[in-house]
């Protein structure tokens, strides 16, 4: 009989898995041999502004897209990543190719009009500015 050790958060893993590792094909979209994948993401709240950084090495500027959408921002593009390498003895190719979309809620103090983003190095940053909201803004309502 073997021996295992109880984990008692596996099954939380395997749903938190099912549920952000699944990428539906967009509306009209017929689904290709060609494979999606998920950059990683960083976000951080600063100060004055909100950071999310992406992930994205082999992605040219070109094929980033940044959307817009009422509260959510998405991020999507693809990936065309090709390394042939060639030598006396040897012939290496490796190939990475995918589509990937990333979408974010943004909280309700986010300045929607100022979004910047860049990208260096195989990093895409895209800096949220907030907008200062005042405290005294809050209204006391009398009941009658």
């Amino acid at each position: 009989m073997m021996i295992t050790r109880f984990n008692p958060y596996k099954e939380l893993r395997n749903l938190e898995k099912r549920f952000f590792d699944y990428y539906p094909i967009a509306e009209g979209e017929e689904e290709s041999g060609i494979s999606m994948f998920k950059p990683t993401v960083s976000t951080r709240e600063g100060e004055f502004a909100y950071h999310i950084e992406v992930d994205l090495p082999g992605v040219k500027k070109e094929d980033i897209s940044i959307d817009l959408n009422e509260n959510q921002l998405v991020i999507s593009g693809e990936r065309n990543y090709k390394e042939e390498r060639k030598e006396a003895d040897y012939y290496k190719v490796e190939s990475s190719y995918g589509k990937f979309q990333r979408t974010f809620a943004l909280p309700d103090n986010v300045d929607k009009e100022n979004l910047e983003a860049t990208s260096a190095d195989g990093v895409l940053e895209v800096v949220l500015p907030k907008i200062k909201v005042d405290k005294s803004e809050i209204k006391k309502i009398v009941v009658k």
